[in-house]
């Protein structure tokens, strides 16, 4: 069983999109304590080798960013008004408490305000929430005060520590895509110790939020031979969800392994079939064109690395209440490691004529 203490110590630290140093970090610190070679680039993203083979390179990457906001205005009487990274509706923002980082690091509690309702128009109770409708109070007695704790360019993020829900189930906020930067790190562990003889490098990547920026040169830095994208994907077993859209998959029955778009349909079949030969649970789900993920980024990367991608369900995703299941996260690192230490030779990744 994997150390989800250190998870948590992930999901806990603040790192919005191109602001991922804390997290990075700890990622790097957990990295070095299992004896990987660890590295990180200009961009912020981190990598963590296990094995030094020059035949075979596979890459496991998970971004590190989650969602947040950006400070843009501080007005008179201390009020912060902001811009969303990766959040466009304010919807999941109203009501809440969210952590403010400055450019030193320093850490300020917040709360999102709006106009209270009894002081609305009756059009605007139903009206979609935009992100300009909305503030951040920290407390402040007036510009000046907010300025000595907060300036514009500060980030901020959900105050919503992990919670454990009955035996198996997680919720917080950041699982988009803590949680996967967690699983790249762990499954290239296990599968060095399985025996892999391929040169196996997690990678944290950054900016996924933003348009996946970090993958495309993460990927270029490591030239994988075989690349395996981990994200989070939409849990459809909630009410109002039809599965005829998109698709079966729920929480506690095992990761989804992705079919079209950008994936590569072979790697993903062997992929499958590793997990039915060793009779782990797995789900499907399905792109017809775009993954949105960085495994769209990885797929057209110099000439091209056989990508596939692998998604824990999670519920309420970009919310401060994302909820995954442990044993979906436990399957996906055994899947990993095992598929990894199967292979042997870069040929076995070739379509075969």
């Amino acid at each position: 069983m994997s150390d989800y203490s250190f998870l948590e110590q992930l999901l806990q630290s603040p790192g919005t999109s191109s602001y991922e140093a804390k997290p990075a970090r700890l990622w790097r610190e957990k990295a070095r304590e299992y004896g990987a070679q660890v590295t990180r680039d200009a961009y912020g993203n981190s990598f963590a080798a296990f094995g030094d083979s020059t035949d075979l390179t596979v890459m496991i990457a998970g971004h590190i960013d989650e969602i947040g906001l950006i400070i843009t205005h501080v007005d008179d009487k201390g009020y912060l008004y902001f811009s969303g990274i990766g959040i466009g509706d304010g919807r999941n923002l109203m009501g809440q408490r969210v952590r403010v980082v400055n450019e030193d690091g320093e850490e300020y509690i917040g709360v999102i305000g709006r106009k209270a309702p009894h002081l609305s128009a009756g059009n605007e109770q139903s009206k979609r929430v935009k992100l300009d409708e909305l503030w951040i109070d920290i407390g402040a007695q007036d510009k000046e005060d907010a300025l000595e704790r907060v300036q514009p360019g500060a980030f901020a993020v959900h105050e919503a520590p992990p919670v454990r829900m009955g035996e198996h189930r997680l919720v917080s906020k950041a699982l988009d895509n803590r949680v996967g930067a967690f699983i790249a790190l762990e499954a290239a562990r296990e599968a060095a110790k399985a025996g892999a003889t391929a040169r196996v490098v997690a990678t944290a990547t950054t900016q996924e939020e933003i348009g996946g920026i970090g993958a495309n040169v993460a990927t270029y830095h490591v030239n994988p031979d075989l690349a395996i994208a981990l994200d989070v994907g939409h849990a459809t077993d909630v009410p109002d969800v039809s599965p005829k859209l998109a698709g079966e998959v729920h929480l506690g029955k095992g990761p989804a392994i992705e079919f079209g778009s950008t994936v590569h349909q072979g790697v993903a079949k062997r992929l499958r079939d590793t997990a039915r030969e060793a009779d782990l649970p797995f789900q499907t789900s399905f792109s017809p064109r775009r993954t949105f993920t960085d495994a769209d980024h990885m797929a057209a990367i110099r000439t091209g690395a056989p990508t596939v991608l692998l998604s824990i369900p999670n519920r309420y995703m970009h919310s401060p209440i994302e909820m995954v299941d442990l044993r979906d996260v436990d399957s996906a690192i055994r899947l990993l490691a095992r598929f990894i230490a199967g292979i042997r030779e870069r040929d076995e990744l070739l379509p075969q004529d």
